[in-house]
């Protein structure tokens, strides 16, 4: 009876351990997908910037973009 004991304890420790690296690893992939998404954004945020950036240079006049020279 006490080997059954041991063995029930052994595997009730095995299956905590289990369970907690399935949280960590989770965990982790949770980080990760959000940094890649908010890399992601920002990526897009700059490109948008960009983009309006190209814009409004090229409704400046010539004589002002000469001055900014």
């Amino acid at each position: 009876m006490r080997n059954v004991e041991r063995l029930t304890s052994l595997k009730s420790e095995l299956l905590d351990i289990f369970m907690s690296m399935e949280v960590v690893e989770h965990e982790q992939r949770s980080r990760t997908a959000a940094q890649r998404s908010l890399r992601a954004r920002r990526g897009i945020e700059l490109h948008e910037e960009f983009k309006q950036l190209s814009r409004d240079i090229a409704e400046l006049p010539e004589d002002e973009l000469d001055e900014m020279h």
